[in-house]
């Protein structure tokens, strides 16, 4: 890759909250519980940077309280952050609750997370990227999606290939199927989940959802969890990657690593299969971790 990839997405503090038995109403569930960076956004960043991408940068708006750790986590990690601080809200929060078969559900605070400002973003900011990607969770406020909408026009604009990840079935069900694909109209590359795809399309099936998104993206890869990933363009599906077996102990940050390994496999020159195949590995290995983020040195 001769450039950067840029993205615009989400810091993240995560309070990661493994339990073995069934949560227990109205008392205790005992449980290891983990305050560990996170964000879509940030752990894309990190994961493409794990996997070969020399020069990631990432803009978010974090909180004063927690600004200085996540830029030191991000720097270590070998991601350059443009981290904007919120003198008015506090860093993104999010309370993920992983049980014993590794799945999780999240309670969200978005914190300063969503009111990333069309201020904030700057042509300047695409100056020696190659690549721009905007992670979903962005286009369920108006502040942010004002912002990314106008990220991704501006790259549009300067020829630089845009790729977005829905982010969450439940909140595209919140916004409306017809105004998040208004607000991703001309991106390159989408990168659905199956449930996501099948939301956006109408269609139960993964490889009808996955060719009916690819007449409408260029390039789609729709993960499916343990089970890999289809990979559709102009209108069918190209190839089935299977994904590593592993034991799972936290699934979190799964989509994520599958989304920063793809496009830095995409961005070095990879064709779309071999992308995905490198996607498949990089979840693999993010469910044995705990917490969304590739294990780092030091």
């Amino acid at each position: 890759m001769s450039g950067a990839l840029l993205v615009v997405g989400d810091v993240v503090t995560d309070v990661v909250a493994r339990h073995a038995a069934p949560l227990a109403p109205a008392t205790d569930t005992a449980a290891r519980i983990r305050t560990l960076p996170g964000g879509a956004g940030a752990n894309v960043a990190c994961w493409a940077a794990r996997s070969g991408c020399a020069d990631v940068r990432i803009l978010a708006r974090v909180g004063t309280d927690r600004a200085a750790w996540h830029e030191e986590r991000l720097r270590h990690a070998g991601v350059r952050p443009l981290l904007v601080r919120d003198p008015d809200a506090p860093t993104a929060t999010v309370v993920a609750l992983v049980d014993a078969a590794a799945e999780r559900t999240f309670l969200t605070d978005s914190g300063a997370a969503l009111r990333l400002r069309v201020g904030d973003w700057s042509p300047t900011l695409l100056d020696g990227v190659s690549h721009l990607h905007v992670s979903g969770y962005l286009l369920f406020a108006g502040t942010s999606r004002e912002t990314a909408r106008l990220a991704l026009a501006t790259a549009r604009e300067r020829g630089v290939p845009v790729s977005v990840d829905p982010a969450s079935a439940g909140f595209v069900s919140e916004l409306g199927v017809a105004p998040f694909l208004t607000a991703v109209e001309g991106v390159d590359v989408f990168l659905p989940n199956a449930d996501e795809a099948a939301l956006l399309t109408g269609l139960a099936d993964p490889a009808a959802a996955a060719a009916a998104l690819s007449r409408r993206f260029p390039l789609v890869a729709v993960t499916l969890g343990s089970s890999g990933a289809l990979v559709a363009v102009s209108g069918r599906v190209v190839s089935r990657v299977a994904a590593p077996a592993v034991r799972a102990v936290d699934s979190t940050g799964a989509g994520d690593a599958f989304t920063g390994a793809f496009l830095a496999a995409h961005l070095s020159g990879a064709d779309p299969t071999a992308a995905a195949e490198a996607g498949c590995r990089a979840g693999a290995t993010a469910v044995t971790l705990v917490g969304g983020r590739p294990a780092v040195r030091g």
